[in-house]
């Protein structure tokens, strides 16, 4: 999706006239908190999915004798 300098523009203003000036600073950093907490929830996954050896070693360590 190839988006031209004239679509871009076209863009802002229309995300100018509904939410208005004051409104989209907030939004673009709602955003960029949400981009960024996803990121690193899928982050989280793909090593835990990769190292599946590390947490069974840590349950089984935690099982032990019971006197933690």
């Amino acid at each position: 999706m190839n988006l031209g300098i004239g679509q871009i523009a076209l863009l802002v203003v229309l995300a100018l006239v509904l939410f208005g000036p004051k409104r989209l600073p907030e939004m673009g950093r709602a955003a960029g908190n949400a981009i960024r907490e996803f990121k690193a929830a899928l982050n989280g996954a793909l090593s835990a999915d990769s190292k599946p050896e590390e947490s069974e070693t840590a349950l089984t360590e935690d099982k032990g004798d019971g006197n933690a």
